[in-house]
């Protein structure tokens, strides 16, 4: 099976024709693909499949082999990907998700991508449909118990459950410990994404990611428009602000319904692996 390996701000991804390939075959061996040690290594695997209803359809996949609504990162990469694979030929992608249909439009030069930018819709902010497990019309400024220490976050659902904990400074959590602890925190029946961020000014913050399923990763896209639209609606930053990831910058704008994310994504490498030694 040929593969695509491809990043985004540091967050990594194998890319699949679906169009060629039997998903089925694909789906066991995710997660041994997806080990960086024995496997070709990256933060979870796309697959491109026909549409009836859109142009193309994203199957996105979490590196332990589950899978997800979406990825914010990952549908850059994948809008790259689709358009240089002559796979979609155009410029302004309408692309069906498990989290719906997310638009992107694609910068070109002679045939290849230099930049993407998606719109990511539909914010969720009822606990029940996120979901969290506690009462009120939203999830902002609440409390969670971790390690015996009151933690303040915030939870929506923008394409998947996203935690946002704001930091008074960079160090003041152990980003590995506590996003692993609140990731399967028991106020979130399906889990959630966390990330720890910190404003630097109204046009900048500094965001550290657990992904739900993958860990620690250098980046998250869904998590940049999450970390910035609750950063707005709590009246810390402005509509639009710079997300510095720990692979990259990010650029966003909050819309009237939605998040706009703006970035580069870059193919590494390009290879052919032997489904059956997985």
């Amino acid at each position: 099976m040929k593969f695509t390996k491809m990043q985004g701000a540091g967050n990594d991804f194998l890319l699949i024709d679906g169009f060629k390939n039997d998903l089925n075959e694909i789906v066991p061996r995710i997660k041994n693909l997806c080990d960086r040690k024995y496997g070709v290594g990256g933060d979870g695997i796309m697959v491109a499949l026909p549409s009836e209803t859109c142009d193309v359809k994203m199957f996105y996949y979490n590196s332990d082999g589950s899978q997800s609504e979406m990825c914010g990162n990952g549908l850059r990469c994948f809008s790259k990907f689709v358009f240089e694979k002559g796979i979609v030929n155009k410029e302004n992608l309408k692309i069906e998700t498990l989290a719906g249909v997310q638009l992107a439009d694609l910068t070109t030069e002679d045939g290849k991508v230099k930049q993407v930018e998606i719109e990511i819709g539909n914010p969720i902010f009822s606990p029940k449909e996120i979901p969290v497990d506690m009462d009120g019309e939203d999830v902002f400024n609440k409390e969670l118990e971790v390690f015996g220490e009151k933690v303040k976050f915030s939870t929506i659902f923008l394409g998947v459950p996203h935690t946002v904990i704001f930091m008074n400074s960079e160090n003041q959590y152990d980003i590995n410990k506590f996003g692993r602890e609140i990731e399967k925190h028991k106020l979130f029946p399906k889990k959630t994404n966390v990330n720890f961020i910190f404003v630097e000014d109204r046009k900048t913050i500094k965001i550290f990611t657990w992904e739900r399923g993958a860990g620690r990763t250098l980046a998250c896209g869904t998590g940049s428009c999450s970390a910035g639209l609750v950063s707005y609606k709590l009246g810390y930053t402005d509509k639009e602000a710079k997300i510095i990831t720990e692979g990259g910058d990010l650029y966003i704008k909050v819309l009237e319904n939605g998040v706009r994310l703006r970035g580069g994504a870059e193919i590494t490498f390009e290879g052919e692996v032997d489904l059956a030694k997985y």
